[in-house]
């Protein structure tokens, strides 16, 4: 391969893994976002009180601005609810259509408006971080097109997470919208990831230092599978606390755990599940994976963050929910899924070249 392919190789690879961290970063944001109940910081999207810069003082609004931002999201809810209907989901279209708390409109607060406009300056940077990548991967095309495929393929979901976004406020931070939001997140990081790790593959033999790792790959899949789902039922425990918080006036945080229901002990129960599942992982990697490979290290970085996470979750049961340790809870949560799925490329490539050997 000549020096200038390996050249736009690195460039793809330097490019795309600054625009996966940069969605863990948003990720984060987003988190403080929830936490500190900005996300209707800002009651219109893309712009906020129909400004790309936000007021500083609610005396620069208009003095009926809830009546006109109510209406403006009631207007683009009506055409969410019928587009609902036209896929089949009557049920998900009527429970907006009669949720009371739509109508709700917050009153302006300057340090909210602003901390949710910069959570959208960091998503608009990192569509732009994403159309570098596309630019990128063209460069490649004839080495490997389905990393442009898949680079437009992100753009395409980033562009539907932005919508999925402008319904999120649209809603009033409507519960499973949320959850929606979240996922599609998880999911363009790892395509992010994938498209990363094949570039690499580009210019990198590929060498077995992994033994039976089809085994491996099935438990790292149940895995990621697992934490996907403790993920969402996370996001359900989180609209529990929304719900408390808004009944207490956002007082007396000691008391939010003990009015939790059954999602709450589930997911609490189910984190010691996931840490046992890795743990056994980790000994098997042990056992099976010469030292040095990426596997063992990739492996030992998911315990340690599967241990932060209990701990961070720990601190939020114990501490009276902290709003510093939500945003956290969130981002280590998201960055096991991120590391699994990067343990599975690795795996799956092992498999691949046991194979090829057993052939051979």
């Amino acid at each position: 391969m000549n020096q200038k392919n390996l050249k736009n190789i690195s460039s793809f690879r330097r490019i795309s893994l600054i625009t996966a961290i940069a969605v863990y970063f948003l990720i984060l944001v987003g988190g403080i976002v929830r936490s500190t109940g900005s996300g209707m910081g800002c009651p219109d999207w893309p712009k906020c009180f129909g400004s790309y810069v936000p007021p500083t003082d609610v005396s620069q609004l208009p003095d009926d601005y809830q009546e006109v931002y109510l209406n403006k999201r009631l207007e683009k809810n009506e055409r969410f609810v019928q587009l609902l209907h036209s896929l089949g989901f009557d049920q998900k279209a009527e429970e907006i259509k009669q949720d009371k708390s739509i109508l709700v409109e917050g009153e302006f607060n300057v340090t909210k408006t602003w901390i949710e406009y910069l959570n959208r300056l960091v998503g608009a940077v990192i569509g732009l971080l994403v159309i570098a990548t596309l630019i990128a991967s063209y460069k490649l095309i004839k080495e490997d097109k389905w990393l442009f495929i898949l680079s437009f393929a992100n753009l395409i979901l980033v562009i539907f997470q932005g919508w999925i976004g402008s319904i999120v406020v649209s809603t009033n931070l409507l519960q499973w919208m949320i959850t929606v939001h979240m996922l599609l997140a998880l999911l363009i990081v790892c395509l992010l990831l994938y498209v990363h790790y094949r570039a690499y593959k580009l210019k990198t033999d590929i060498k077995s230092t992994v033994t039976n790792s089809q085994s491996l790959f099935r438990m790292m899949l149940v895995g990621f599978v697992l934490m996907t789902l403790q993920v969402v039922w996370g996001t359900q425990v989180r609209e529990e606390i929304d719900i408390i918080a808004m009944q207490f006036g956002d007082l007396f945080r000691d008391e939010w755990i003990s009015h939790l229901g059954i999602d709450f002990l589930i997911h609490r129960s189910f984190s010691l599940i996931l840490l046992g599942i890795h743990i056994w992982f980790i000994y098997r990697v042990y056992q099976q994976t010469i030292r040095g490979a990426g596997v063992l290290k990739w492996s030992q970085v998911l315990v340690l963050l599967i241990f932060l996470e209990i701990l961070s979750g720990v601190g939020m049961a114990y501490f009276g929910i902290p709003a510093y340790l939500q945003p956290v809870h969130l981002l280590v949560g998201s960055l096991i899924i991120g590391v699994q799925f990067v343990i599975m490329l690795l795996l799956w490539d092992q498999k691949r070249v046991e194979f090829n050997t057993s052939k051979s």
